[in-house]
């Protein structure tokens, strides 16, 4: 989920579409929070790993 936010971000800045950037954006933030809660053994979603 990170690795796509980041395409998205860098495909939205280079052809200039906003809606691109900030889907990108999402992304990587919930990708984030979700890698964190996953890597402190917290259950996420009912898996203890999230990939």
């Amino acid at each position: 989920m990170i690795i796509l936010g980041i395409i998205l971000l860098i495909v939205g800045i280079l052809l200039g579409i906003p809606a691109l950037t900030t889907i990108g954006i999402i992304l990587v933030i919930v990708g984030a929070i979700l890698a964190v809660l996953g890597a402190t053994g917290r259950a996420v979603g009912g898996r203890r790993h999230y990939y």
